[in-house]
């Protein structure tokens, strides 16, 4: 089975609030939002600088990739783009990947859009491509990304003391993940339905 695990295969998925769909370039100016507030760069401990060129070839590319899939975030609502999901390091062998969710800001945070997002993602993860694990790192000042991963399922599995420097302080990354059996329990759970 683990030979044709792929995530070649780029799906819209549908939930109440948000919609999932594969990035394209005509999401360069959200991405451009996102990777630049400065809440979203603090809460993913991101310390690079990027230039316009290089997010528009990010996006122009990602579908040409069988080993992670990157889907945008986008309102139902509004039909605004209002952040990404992300699976990648695809490990065939072990039917694992890592995810990653980045919301914009205030206008998306606390509303539930990344909650219905991971569950959408994690349902695909498991149910339709056949992963058993999917693994995640979240920072200690980011409580409330924590508490959507655990509402979804994730388990805490240890602790990365020190892992980020951010504004001269030692922020410390805790290592998450969700199993295909875990997810069973947790896919109905009224914490985690559309």
């Amino acid at each position: 089975m683990s030979a044709t695990v792929t995530l070649a295969e780029k799906p819209t998925l549908t939930g109440k609030l948000v919609l999932l769909r594969p990035v394209g370039v005509a999401d360069l100016p959200g991405l451009t939002e996102l990777v630049t507030d400065p809440e979203v760069r603090r809460l993913t401990g991101s310390h690079a600088s990027f230039d316009v060129k290089a997010l528009e070839w990010w996006y122009a590319t990602r579908a040409e990739h069988d080993d992670r899939l990157d889907l945008a975030i986008v309102e139902r609502a509004t039909g605004e783009y209002v952040g990404e999901v992300v699976l990648n390091e695809l490990d065939r062998n072990n039917l694992s990947c890592s995810f990653r969710i980045a919301l914009i800001g205030a206008r998306a945070f606390g509303r539930g859009l990344g909650t219905e997002a991971t569950r959408l993602i994690l349902g695909h993860a498991f149910e339709t491509v056949g992963l058993n694990r999917v693994t995640l790192e979240v920072y200690d000042f980011n409580p409330r990304a924590r508490h959507v991963y655990e509402k979804a399922g994730f388990v805490h599995e240890g602790t990365q003391r020190q892992a980020l420097r951010w504004e001269d302080a030692w922020v410390d990354a805790h290592s998450m993940a969700v199993l295909a059996d875990e997810w069973v329990e947790h896919r109905g759970h009224p914490a985690v339905r559309g």
